[in-house]
């Protein structure tokens, strides 16, 4: 397919990434609600073991990524953005199908395992938004990935919950559903962004998990900048591990609670990130208002541990909103640091970070939630993994304060 020029690729693929981000997201949000349900259901066993499976489930999901969304990033460098981001999407397809008829828990590993071969959707999409929006532009756009994200998260887990009333497999059918549609429309309408005359030479150091890595020490000012990403993204990985195993064993929640608090949680973080974005990065800049959403985290989790009912939740999910301003704001500021050329690699390296957080994050705080339900607990409680990952996310607070005194007349 010929390339078209920036603005009419940005008029046609903006809003596409931002479908595709929305798509993928709404279909996990359909499946959080009923997933230990149906790990519970499939394994036969309870919720304590159910949530530490979950916690390995997630972890092959995020390793397969950690280890294939490198490639997907220098390949899209190479080849172009629209392969590669129609490949993510019909993958989520199939695992979608494969938990939706799981006999036992080998298949939705297994299911899980190709979600992440495949999961590469983010990568492409934020290095097609890089594509064709100019560098004092990318924090505003990166925020409309992070609005799409939360949208997602509101029609997702909203009708998770309800769905999951006939049964922990329908929302899997469902989601299905929307990611086979989605790859038929971007078969349809998709452009590439990438023109020949800047594709770049296929590199197999950048392809490979650990040497993609070394992305963020070519360019001055970006590895320490990922350092301090990797510490947030592994402490507020406790949320995606837990929150639901969370929600049932603290306050007894039915499938149609867990995916309204996900809801709210998504409507919230939409709303914020898709209308005061712009506008904080103008007033305060980059640097400011990603340390604004790092105190945010920090708050919010431990709150999150003293939560005693729905209403104290609610008012956390609101104040938590500013938290969503982190990650376009680091993606953002390492974009501005690598030239244009490299922007799919980088996205690969940002990847391989995320879920290489994702993967230890995730066993790191199930374990502990599960640990903590147990009788060999020395203490039986819901709410450690959010205590001990407030103090993760303090860490990662503290080396962003460091990393911006290091660059004057920032944060």
């Amino acid at each position: 397919m010929t390339s078209v020029t920036p603005t009419a690729a940005s008029r046609r693929s903006i809003p596409f990434a931002l479908l595709v981000v929305f798509i993928d997201i709404a279909g996990l949000g359909l499946i959080l609600p009923v997933l230990p349900r149906l790990i519970e259901e499939v394994g036969h066993i309870g919720l304590d073991d159910a949530a530490r499976i979950g916690g390995w489930l997630f972890a092959s999901f995020s390793l397969a990524q950690f280890l294939c969304a490198p490639l997907a990033g220098a390949l899209s460098d190479r080849i172009g953005r629209r392969p590669l981001l129609l490949a993510a999407i019909g993958g989520l397809g199939v695992d979608y199908i494969l938990h939706a008829v799981a006999p036992s828990l080998l298949w939705l590993f297994v299911g899980r395992i190709i979600a992440g071969i495949c999961g590469s959707s983010f990568v492409i999409a934020n290095a097609l938004i890089a594509d064709v929006t100019a560098p004092e532009q990318r924090a505003r756009a990166f925020g409309w990935i992070g609005a799409a994200f939360g949208l997602g998260f509101v029609l997702g887990p909203a009708l998770g919950g309800l769905l999951g009333a006939f049964g922990p497999r329908v929302p899997f059918w469902v989601a299905a559903a929307l990611a086979l549609a989605n790859f038929i429309f971007g078969l349809i309408a998709l452009p590439e962004t990438l023109p020949p005359e800047k594709r770049r030479r296929f590199r197999w150091r950048e392809a490979n998990p650990l040497g993609v890595l070394l992305v963020f020490r070519q360019h001055p000012g970006v590895l320490g900048l990922a350092a301090v990403l990797f510490i947030y993204l592994f402490g507020s990985a406790v949320y995606p591990a837990i929150w639901a195993f969370w929600g049932i064993a603290k306050f007894g929640w039915s499938e149609i609670m867990v995916g309204l608090s996900l809801a709210a949680f998504g409507l919230v973080m939409a709303l914020v990130q898709g209308t005061l974005t712009g506008p904080m990065v103008s007033r305060f800049g980059e640097w400011r208002v990603a340390l604004i959403g790092l105190v945010v985290g920090v708050v919010v989790c431990v709150g999150y541990g003293f939560a005693t009912g729905i209403a104290t939740v609610s008012l956390l999910l609101v104040l938590h909103a500013p938290e969503g301003f982190v990650y376009p704001m680091f993606s953002a500021l390492m974009s501005r640091a690598v030239p244009e050329s490299a922007q799919g690699a980088l996205q690969g390296g940002i990847s391989a970070l995320m879920n290489l957080a994702m993967v230890t994050g995730t066993l790191f705080f199930t374990q502990i939630f599960g640990y903590f339900l147990s009788d060999a607990a020395p203490f039986r409680s819901p709410d450690m993994a959010y205590f001990i990952a407030a103090g993760v996310l303090f860490l990662s607070l503290l080396a962003f304060r460091r990393v911006a005194r290091s660059r004057p007349g920032k944060a």
